[in-house]
């Protein structure tokens, strides 16, 4: 069961999206509500697995409750779900980590499924907005953009979480990673919390972008 937290101003789109989602069988709704303020009370009290949060919210708009959310509760994952694609919302959304940035209008066949995909380790982006991430690599790559890590962390590493590193890279969820190294699935989630610790990365996005920049599948020790 997937536990869904639910922010939007707007208590008819609340509202809708709570009895929509609450059909579902996989699905649990943890709370409605409507600001950031309230997003941080419910996921303390409530833990949900994945938000559904709007950006422009009265008291904290989603940008800034996501990088609140993801620095105090990083396994949290976070779907942006907005009617706004503009530039500085999507780049500030994906640097502060969330999972998903999608457009309201989305069918709710296609909602449910980016729930399961961000719950499973993956992202889910509105092909529209897809275009503008792929510039913003693009631009990222010219300004030889990297994520900074410790020489003496990366030492610390054991051959078992570079072949993590290397499967987070490609994009592999734990269940996948999982399934390829003969581990549980807690196993994996302890390895990725030590992997995040020893390099000192905010999240799994930062560690995959890292595990490409760097070709960690050349560097998986014999």
């Amino acid at each position: 069961m997937i536990k869904v937290l639910i922010a939007d101003d707007q208590e008819l789109i609340r509202q809708s999206l709570q009895i929509v989602l609450s059909s579902k069988p996989n699905l649990s709704i943890t709370g409605a509500v409507a600001n950031g303020l309230e997003v941080i009370r419910s996921v303390r009290r409530e833990k949900p697995d994945v938000i559904l949060m709007d950006i422009r919210m009265p008291k904290m708009d989603g940008v800034q409750c996501t990088q609140i959310i993801k620095e105090n509760y990083p396994d949290v994952k976070i779907i942006i779900l907005t009617t706004f694609d503009d530039d500085e919302f999507v780049y500030n959304a994906l640097k502060f980590g969330a999972s998903g940035y999608i457009l309201k209008g989305i069918s709710m066949d296609k909602l449910v499924e980016a729930i399961e995909t961000v719950y499973n380790g993956r992202a889910m982006i509105n092909p529209d907005i897809a275009v503008k991430v792929v510039k913003l690599f693009s631009q990222m790559a010219q300004a030889d953009f990297t994520i900074p890590v410790k020489m003496n962390n990366i030492g610390e590493l054991t051959k078992t979480e570079w072949k993590i590193i290397v499967q987070v890279g490609k994009g592999a969820s734990n269940k996948e990673i999982a399934e390829s190294l003969s581990l549980s699935e807690g196993t994996v989630r302890n390895y990725l919390s030590s992997i995040l610790g020893k390099l000192d990365l905010r999240d799994r996005t930062q560690l995959a972008i890292w595990a490409v920049q760097t070709h960690a599948s050349r560097k998986v020790p014999e």
